[in-house]
């Protein structure tokens, strides 16, 4: 089942990068930062944009630190290589399409929020007074922070994820004993998918701020892998388990992935993303899973071959009432398999059972 990838798109990553602790680039700027002389960088020195460039010189010489840090002391805007490399031109005016929309309101960080949206091009702007760092790519805007601050809200921010994971896991739990009960609801599956969006969601911020941390991330990116493990497979065959047949759970959850926050909290409107309609849904009806997420669970179960046993059966009920002899006839699935199959169906229900009970 493949995994959904979301959050910041990927130039803004990859930007983030660039200027995180560690890297050459950063240092050059915290330099320019703590000079209090203000700077417009372009990182990437193409065809397009050169041809926005008016006067300036040539500068062409190896990227450093330092280098950049005295070249900030003229007015114009630095034109860095594409791979950081090299500094290719210096003092140099822009002038980017006045077309463009910006919400910016200094001359600087208007021109940087304009050629990075025109051009699809990383630009960093740095306040001269403040010492503000804005990182403009793939048509958004991101702030630097204080790198003790970032540190503190990445560490709220994953005590917060483990909260919310606490939660999933217990919907998650009910959900598989409802299942094994034949008693889901609508409501209690968008449950499950509403605590596993805003998961992601969380995750997801954390994931920029390790970006944005770089070298100093490290301890950060274990706790987030320990706490965040396979939540989006597992999401995925929830969703797959119940949409209605001829949709794709990936556009299932990109869609949600759009809903604002207030939206992915109401359960008629998660509902409704779920059932594909754009109409209201009852969230109390009851479905029928297929058996996906369970058949997921058996060990050494090829993903094509447990979509089509779910696709043969159709319900999970039938599917737990099917014999070894029954499995056995599908294709892809031998004697062994099927007998796997079964051992693992009432593993599940009996621990399952005694969770409940005990």
């Amino acid at each position: 089942m493949p995994t959904r990838r979301r959050g910041a798109n990927k130039e803004m990553r990859l930007a983030l990068t660039r200027v995180a602790p560690g890297q050459p680039l950063r240092d050059g700027i915290d330099r320019v930062v703590r000079a209090k002389t203000g700077a417009l960088l372009v990182l990437d020195d193409g065809a397009e944009v050169l041809a926005i460039c008016s006067g300036g010189f040539l500068v062409d010489a190896p990227f450093s630190p330092q280098r950049l840090s005295e070249l900030a002391k003229m007015d114009g805007a630095i034109i860095i290589s594409t791979d950081g490399d090299r500094v290719a031109r210096a003092n140099v005016h822009l002038v980017p399409d006045p077309t463009v929309p910006t919400s910016e309101t200094g001359t600087r960080h208007r021109t940087a929020e304009r050629v990075a949206r025109s051009l699809r091009v990383p630009v960093i702007s740095i306040s001269e007074e403040m010492g503000v760092i804005n990182v403009y790519a793939g048509g958004s805007k991101h702030p630097l922070q204080d790198i003790s601050r970032l540190f503190d809200k990445a560490n709220q921010a994953l005590q917060t994820l483990e909260r919310y994971k606490v939660r999933l896991d217990d919907s998650i739990s009910n959900l598989t004993a409802l299942e094994l009960e034949d008693i889901v609801s609508l409501r209690d599956v968008a449950q499950v998918v509403q605590r596993g969006e805003m998961v992601h969601r969380i995750a997801a911020e954390i994931k920029i701020m390790i970006i944005e941390l770089g070298i100093d991330a490290r301890l950060l990116r274990l706790q987030l892998d320990e706490i965040y493990g396979e939540i989006d497979d597992e999401l995925d065959l929830v969703v797959a388990d119940y949409i209605p047949p001829g949709h794709s759970a990936n556009t299932v959850l990109d869609e949600l992935a759009t809903l604002a926050d207030d939206d992915i909290v109401d359960v008629r409107r998660t509902s409704a993303v779920m059932r594909r309609t754009a109409s209201a849904v009852d969230p109390d009806q009851e479905i029928a899973p297929k058996g996906l997420r369970l058949l997921h669970r058996v060990h050494r179960l090829p993903p094509d071959v447990a979509i089509r046993i779910a696709d043969h059966f159709g319900e999970l009920t039938k599917l737990q009432r099917a014999t070894a002899d029954d499995l056995a006839m599908i294709d892809g699935v031998d004697p062994d398999m099927a007998a796997a199959i079964k051992d693992t169906l009432e593993r599940v229900t009996e621990t399952t059972i005694l969770d409940q009970y005990s």
